[in-house]
C-alpha cells in the first residue's frame, strides 16, 4: 500500500474483486514486505485517517461539486480514485487485523439502518 506500488490484479479480476480478495492481496502484500509487524489496529487507523485527510484536500476549496464530477479533469478524477482506494484498502486491512468480516458487518449495518430509518411515504 505504498505510493507507486501496485498489487498485481488482472483486468478481469479488477471488475469483480471482492472484499475478501482484496483482504487476501493486502495480507500477501504486507507479508512479502515484512510489514505485518507494523500493521497494528492503531497504526492502520492512523494511516487511514491520514489518507482521509488527503482525500479531504481534494475537495477542500471546490465547494459543492456535481454528481459524477462532470467539470473535473480526468487527472483529478484519477487522483480522487487513488485516495479513495487508499482509504478503502486501509479500512479493509484494519477490519482484517481486528477479525471483522467487513462485508458481513456492512450488510448487517444496512439492515439496521433500514429499520432505524424507514422510508417515509407522503
Amino acid at each position: 500500500m505504498g505510493e507507486g506500488e501496485e498489487i498485481n490484479v488482472g483486468e478481469e479480476e479488477r471488475e469483480n474483486i471482492s472484499l475478501k480478495d482484496l483482504s487476501k492481496k493486502l495480507e500477501e502484500f504486507a507479508k512479502a514486505r515484512d510489514w505485518e509487524k507494523y500493521h497494528s489496529p492503531r497504526n492502520l487507523l492512523l494511516a487511514m485517517v491520514g489518507e482521509v485527510g488527503e482525500l479531504s484536500e481534494i475537495f477542500q476549496w471546490r465547494g459543492e461539486v456535481d454528481r459524477g464530477l462532470p467539470n473535473w479533469e480526468e487527472s483529478d478524477k484519477e487522483h480522487l480514485g487513488e485516495e479513495l482506494s487508499d482509504v478503502l484498502l486501509y479500512l479493509i486491512r484494519l477490519a482484517d487485523i481486528c477479525g471483522i468480516d467487513l462485508a458481513h458487518a456492512a450488510s448487517k449495518k444496512i439492515v439496521k439502518n433500514a429499520i432505524k430509518y424507514p422510508p417515509k411515504f407522503f
